[in-house]
């Protein structure tokens, strides 16, 4: 088979192994020269998916699987969908903005419903899936939007897509993702008079992280310099020319402020680059800026290395260094654009005092300890007053009322500086915990002797454990072979409903296997089958999802021999469960469950995280 992009003509052939021919010229628009780089974002057939807050990254595997069989047609069925004109299809400008629009379910019936509720009960918790290959054959099987997707489902779907089509793409990771939403290119967060969050005016949040995509073509749409990454959001978050999608936009651009260019570049540069700009309400109604924290946004953007499964930091790709000349100037040359450009002619503020967080790691189920660092710089002692308030929260930044309040008296010493420890029960927390295992701790205080006003945001997350895989047979092409999967329960109630998923480039699984409920501080181990369907090293991906825990993966490397009939790839197909379910303690027989993904969603699902539209530059798709 062929598929057409630019002058790009990618074939699939069947000899001893698959594999692809890039037939490329130099000015092909997708054209990229690096050997070692087409082979990791094209090519690579699985990779790592980077979650959690920028000081406890959390890493997941994920299965692409884009040259499994039926993918190609899936994606093909997406374009089609979309009434895509085939003369458009050689654009990877036009095709990476349709694939934008159309992996999430808003305006035109995409791949995926987004859910940020916590309430999954009629699909899949989006923290279950392991790959895109099940995502994509059942949207193409059923005709109907999957249930359901978050930021990294989204961008594991597009990364399938835009390899399969002949793009090169990566998945990306930005901690502390700014959600702009008044296109004033910064955060703002408001208070009362007595430095209290007025939660009602808090339009604006920060993602703990936000996965995106990187894919890699020309601009001739730009003026030059503008070629090579670009950004493509699939995440339904804000409108562009009436539709859900993003990008691409050029990396570039965004790194510099130039917030003009198409496409949604002021919305992409606002998500890496912004500031954080706390606001007091005064006596008389107005708000008053108290202060800008200009690091906050954008920290350690991460994707998967080429030819490693080591973190590669990206940041200097999207933005200068911190605090320098030319980060300054390309945060103030955005601003001009934005509806609050007069927020850095007057600063009114001094610095005295300085605040640090840190957290001791802990596991679901574990006590919590928090640290506040609290530094004087002036050569006289201070007096400082502290609110200090916890919630849970989503990854989005949406929190919950606080569940834990305290109020501190502070005496720092000339030059010093003093720690105020805060220690957040199992007891205290089990009865708010949402998805991701996130909190937030909110600070805001005020020293006695100079008035200077503090204000301060730190997210942490609890840990969760990983599933142990093992193989226990060799794995050859076209035999069964045997996988043990162990999985110890971490906290002190029962995990009910609990169902396992597996997934792998190239292998055939089963897609669900439910194991019903697992005690207190249980151990189970299971054995399942599962059937290689092509030769080379396969990554083999797996999830345990319950109500009262998720986000638990494991993956294992598995190199499979060729069979001695082995020829062209079948369609994956449902492996038989084995009988080898083992606890401390009796348990059931687990049985094969078919794919959450067979229940059809109405054709008029739609999810997205945000409160509303909001315009974007940018032309149609």
């Amino acid at each position: 088979m062929c598929f057409l992009l630019g002058s790009c003509r990618i074939f699939r052939a069947w000899s001893d192994s698959p594999s692809l021919l890039f037939l490329c010229c130099s000015d092909d628009p997708v054209y990229m020269p690096q050997t070692s780089t087409l082979e990791e974002y094209v090519l690579n057939e699985s990779g790592r998916i980077y979650y959690g807050t920028e000081t406890q990254i959390g890493e997941r595997t994920w299965s692409y699987g884009q040259f499994d069989m039926g993918v190609l047609d899936a994606c093909l069925f997406m374009l089609d969908r979309r009434g895509m004109p085939h003369a458009s299809r050689g654009d990877p400008i036009m095709v990476s903005r349709v694939v934008s629009a159309m992996v999430n379910s808003l305006d035109d019936n995409g791949v995926l419903v987004g859910n940020w509720t916590g309430d999954y009960s009629r699909g899949t918790n989006p923290s279950a899936w392991v790959g895109s290959r099940d995502i994509l054959l059942q949207y193409h099987r059923t005709g109907y939007p999957v249930l359901y997707g978050q930021c990294w489902v989204f961008a594991g779907v597009v990364t399938t897509v835009l390899r399969c089509l002949g793009i090169a793409t990566r998945t990306v990771t930005n901690y502390n993702s700014a959600h702009d939403t008044d296109v004033s290119l910064t955060m703002d967060i408001y208070f009362d008079e007595n430095m209290k969050p007025l939660e009602n005016l808090n339009a604006d949040s920060v993602w703990n992280f936000h996965v995106w995509n990187d894919c890699w073509m020309k601009r001739p749409d730009l003026p030059s310099g503008f070629d090579g990454w670009q950004v493509v959001d699939a995440t339904p978050q804000e409108s562009s020319s009436g539709i859900f999608c993003c990008g691409p936009c050029s990396v570039e651009a965004i790194k510099n402020g130039l917030v003009y260019m198409k496409y949604d570049a002021s919305f992409c540069f606002a998500e890496v680059n912004s500031d954080k700009v706390y606001w007091q309400r005064q006596s008389d109604g107005s708000f008053k800026i108290v202060y800008i924290e200009e690091k906050a946004i954008g920290h350690l953007i991460s994707t998967k290395a080429v030819g490693s499964y080591k973190r590669e930091d990206v940041t200097s790709l999207y933005k200068h260094p911190e605090g320098s000349e030319e980060e300054r100037k390309a945060v103030e040359t955005a601003a001009k654009h934005g509806t609050k450009a007069h927020i850095y002619k007057n600063r009114e503020w001094g610095e005295d005092i300085s605040m640090t967080v840190d957290t001791q790691e802990a596991y679901t189920g574990q006590d919590i300890t928090l640290r506040v660092h609290v530094k004087n710089k002036n050569n006289m002692p201070r007096n400082v007053s502290l609110n200090l308030f916890v919630a849970v929260m989503y990854y989005t930044g949406v929190t919950a009322s606080p569940f834990k309040k305290e109020q501190r008296q502070v005496q720092i010493p000339a030059n010093g500086t003093q720690t105020v420890p805060m220690l957040i029960s199992y007891a205290e927390y089990k009865p708010h915990l949402v998805d991701q295992g996130a909190m937030k701790l909110s600070i805001s205080g005020k020293v006695a002797e100079t008035n200077q006003v503090l204000a301060k945001e730190h997210t942490f997350r609890l840990r969760t454990p990983d599933l142990t895989l093992t193989l226990l047979s060799p794995a050859i092409v076209g035999q069964e072979a045997q996988v043990q999967i162990v999985f110890k329960n971490p906290l002190p109630v029962t995990l009910t409903d609990a169902i396992f998923h597996m997934e792998g480039s190239g292998l055939s699984t089963p897609q669900t296997m439910t194991v019903g409920n697992i005690g207190p501080h249980q151990t189970v181990k299971m054995r399942q089958s599962f059937t290689p369907l092509r030769p080379g090293r396969r990554q083999l991906v797996a999830s345990l999802d319950s109500p009262q825990l998720s986000q638990v993966h494991g993956v294992l490397t598995v190199d499979v021999a060729p069979g001695p009939t082995w020829g062209h790839e079948g369609s994956p197909a449902p492996s038989r469960a084995s009988a080898g379910l083992t606890r401390d303690s009796p348990g059931r027989q687990p049985t094969n469950r078919s794919s959450p993904a067979n229940a059809r969603a109405s054709p008029n699902a739609h999810g997205s995280p945000a409160g509303g539209r909001r315009e974007r530059t940018g032309r149609p798709v």
